[in-house]
C-alpha cells in the first residue's frame, strides 16, 4: 500500500467512524473530537488513538469497541488496535461542529 493509499484509508476510516455515537451527548466521536489519531501501515494494520469526555466514563469500553468494530469494517483494513488515552485531556473546544 502506497503512502497515498494509506492516507486515503485513514480518511475513509475517519469518515466511517462518524456513525459511532457518544450515548450521552448524542454526537459522533469524530465531531466530538474524541478521535485523536488514525494511522495505518502498508499491510492495512490500523492504530487509533482516542479519548472520552471524562476519565472513568462509563461508556469508555463501549466506545472503544464500537470504534474498533467500525474501523475493521472499512475495505483495506486488516487489523485494528484502539488505544484509549487522556493525554491530552478532552475539552469542549475539540468539538468540530
Amino acid at each position: 500500500m502506497s503512502q497515498i493509499e494509506r492516507v486515503d484509508l485513514d480518511q475513509r476510516i475517519r469518515e466511517a467512524l462518524t456513525i459511532v455515537m457518544d450515548p450521552e451527548l448524542g454526537k459522533n466521536v469524530v465531531d466530538l473530537g474524541l478521535i485523536y489519531d488514525v494511522s495505518s501501515d502498508r499491510e492495512g494494520n490500523v492504530s487509533i488513538s482516542m479519548t472520552t469526555t471524562t476519565p472513568g466514563c462509563p461508556a469508555a469500553a463501549f466506545l472503544q469497541e464500537a470504534v474498533r468494530t467500525c474501523a475493521a469494517g472499512v475495505d483495506g483494513v486488516r487489523d485494528v488496535a484502539v488505544t484509549l488515552t487522556y493525554d491530552p485531556r478532552w475539552s469542549p473546544d475539540r468539538i468540530l461542529n
